[in-house]
């Protein structure tokens, strides 16, 4: 049975940057007690960006720089890194001193450096990183969560209705069954039906069965017998929340297939079209795409398929 790879890099970015204030309280409830949570929170993507690109450290990770203002005013900036590779990395500890000296160097701003740690192994702890030449000593210590930990306080997740209780149940439960799809499977089930049960609003169900769906991959024919299971526990609860998501999906992915199929068909008849033209096609609404699905035979040059796309976007006059 074919087992699709587990991703845990993009659901931790979505739902970090979803539910940061329930990050905080969740994982780091000193630091969440500093801040101001009525000032606004900002994501500083495009300062990490300027750091990141710069530092050599390998491999990128789930990582995201936030300004908050604490609660005396000073505005405060945090590095949060997740490691949620399933595996020990011996740069780590650098590799957090190199993004925290880096960021302080460039905006010439202190950061509060967080990381949080999904691998499987509970001996992994790197919480600190030492320069040392002769007598001149650097000593960089940072907090760290190590997931494994919350298996001992199993009983503490379930009763907990912050939404990061159930990524980490999610992330734990992925762990376990690597090599035991249908437990997967089962346990999938049981998280989509305590997100009803615990009377979470329809906006994080939404969003909770998203990041289960995404981490806790299973075969087709297990994803199909899912489907069935939660189409029938919501229809008896006639709240369809999940299995409209499922809909969706389905038919993003036949205008993704029916775009891929038309860009295809475009490269086979008048040469490798470029991104640009891509993009345009990709921004089709359904009947234009099928339109120009019967009309591109009829195309013999990228010249004729620009003014196609041309005519077919044009904004339509109002006439006085």
């Amino acid at each position: 049975m074919a087992k699709p790879k587990t991703k845990y890099d993009s659901p931790w970015k979505n739902v970090l940057q979803t539910y940061f204030k329930d990050f905080i309280s969740f994982f780091f409830s000193d630091l969440y007690s500093d801040i101001d949570w009525t000032k606004p929170i900002e994501f500083l993507d495009k300062e990490l960006r300027q750091v990141s690109k710069d530092a050599k450290t390998g491999r990128r990770f789930v990582d995201a720089l936030v300004k908050v203002y604490r609660i005396d005013g000073e505005e405060s900036w945090l590095y949060i890194h997740i490691e949620v590779q399933n595996q020990y990395d011996a740069n780590f500890e650098q590799r957090m001193y190199i993004y925290n000296y880096r960021i302080y160097d460039r905006f010439k701003h202190p950061i509060v450096s967080l990381a949080i740690l999904g691998d499987d192994d509970i001996n992994w702890r790197p919480d600190h990183f030492i320069l040392q030449e002769g007598r001149t000593i650097v000593r960089f210590d940072f907090p760290i969560i190590k997931l494994l930990d919350y298996k001992e306080r199993w009983s503490e997740l379930e009763a907990d209705r912050n939404p990061f209780a159930i990524v980490v149940m999610v992330h734990l439960r992925t762990l376990e069954t690597t090599n035991n799809r249908q437990a997967r499977k089962e346990f999938k089930l049981a998280l989509m039906k305590r997100l009803y049960e615990q009377d979470y609003n329809k906006q994080d169900i939404i969003n909770l069965y998203e990041l289960i769906d995404w981490v806790m991959t299973l075969p087709k024919d297990l994803q199909t017998k899912l489907d069935q299971q939660i189409t029938q526990y919501e229809e008896e609860r006639k709240m369809t929340y999940v299995t409209n998501i499922e809909r969706s999906g389905e038919q993003r992915g036949k205008l993704k297939g029916k775009q891929e199929l038309i860009i295809q068909l475009l490269n086979g008849r008048i040469g490798k079209i470029q991104q640009p033209l891509i993009d345009k096609i990709c921004k089709l609404p359904v009947k234009k795409l099928e339109l120009l699905g019967l009309a591109l035979f009829d195309l013999s040059s990228v010249t004729e398929l620009e003014a196609w796309l041309q005519n077919r976007t044009k904004p339509v006059e109002k006439q006085n």
